[in-house]
């Protein structure tokens, strides 16, 4: 009975947001600005103008309620757009760049040691080029498929794998030196 109540308190929320009642849009904006500034925070590595971004796509979350069909999460249905805002912003600020490399290796890399904070896993992801962070974002935290990837971006599919596959070699590489500094070999 639990997640039958939760489920119509959220969408009795998104009917009055939709009306542009604002303490119910501020419901919203409380629930998930937190996780949707760490999405943008993915993509953007300056926090503030990851928080602009973030704040313009809970505009279009308010413009666009209406569109929610409830079909599937919610949360999944902004997180989609704050990855679209997010991807829009580097577009206009032309910070990302596209090697048109059609090779690639397919590796297993699915393990990060545990070893390593978030702050550091995040700070070696930040380093990434911002194509390669890009990529490595939507298809190894948000779990697009490279043939939707090079839609969402305009490349070849083939280029999505290159540059998941150089992601992941740079990563790689970083995570070896973490680990020789940690062990006092570097």
């Amino acid at each position: 009975m639990k997640i039958i109540q939760l489920y119509q308190e959220e969408t009795k929320i998104i009917k009055l947001a939709v009306e542009n009642n604002r303490q119910a849009q501020q419901q919203i904006y409380g629930k998930f600005s937190s996780k949707m500034l760490s999405v943008c925070r993915q993509y953007i590595k300056d926090i503030q103008l990851a928080e602009d971004v973030m704040i313009t796509a809970f505009m279009k979350v308010f413009t666009n309620l209406k569109n929610f069909e409830h079909k599937g999460s919610f949360e999944g249905w902004i997180r989609r757009i704050m990855v679209n805002e997010c991807i829009s912003y580097l577009r206009v600020q032309k910070k990302v760049k596209f090697a048109e490399d059609e090779f690639f290796v397919e590796e297993s890399f699915n393990e990060i040691d545990s070893q390593f904070t978030v702050e550091q896993i995040q700070y070696l992801i930040d380093a990434l080029p911002d194509g390669y962070k890009m990529v490595f974002n939507l298809y190894a935290i948000e779990g697009y498929k490279h043939n939707e990837i090079a839609k969402m971006l305009g490349i070849n599919e083939g280029t999505s794998k290159s540059q998941l596959s150089h992601a992941r070699k740079m990563l790689q590489t970083q995570i070896n030196i973490l680990k020789r500094q940690d062990n006092g070999t570097e």
